[in-house]
């Protein structure tokens, strides 16, 4: 394995140490599920993330979280909804700013002129090209239902 600078990871395990001394179980918990499922693809694939790879990561921990509170919510499940809101805080803390809907909605007209989309058979391309800006800064899943709402 060759040596990834990984400041993102540091910073996480850095945390993780804070957490402890301070005694915070709540953020203590999500920081060692975080470090977690990166030890667990890093040797899964015999590889060492880089910070990109641990964006993708927390983004997809993110989403799950979010699905998670949805299945909650339908359910009745308040508590545990709760929970998962307090987890998704912490998650995105590692995450970098998130964008304003005016700003998202800017970038998906930047992207279909870009892409020079005519309808939802160019949908792909406008995703392809919002994607890597979107990543970690944006849900995309409703990034995605807005694209669609402005290429019918």
């Amino acid at each position: 394995m060759s040596e990834v600078i990984n400041t993102l990871s540091l910073r996480i395990k850095d945390d993780m140490k804070a957490a402890m001394k301070a005694k915070d179980k709540e953020k203590l918990g999500v920081i060692r599920l975080i470090l977690a499922a990166i030890k667990q693809r890093e040797v899964d694939e015999r590889i060492l993330l880089d910070d990109q790879q641990v964006l993708l990561l927390l983004d997809k921990m993110v989403k799950q979280r979010r699905d998670s509170i949805e299945q909650f919510d339908k359910a009745g499940r308040d508590d545990l909804a709760t929970i998962e809101q307090q987890e998704i805080l912490v998650i995105q803390s590692y995450l970098p700013q998130q964008l304003n809907e005016q700003e998202i909605e800017q970038l998906i007209g930047q992207a279909i002129s870009e892409s020079g989309a005519q309808g939802m058979k160019d949908m792909g391309k406008v995703m392809a090209i919002l994607r890597p800006q979107l990543q970690g800064r944006a849900d995309l899943g409703a990034a995605s239902q807005k694209i669609k709402a402005k290429l019918v």
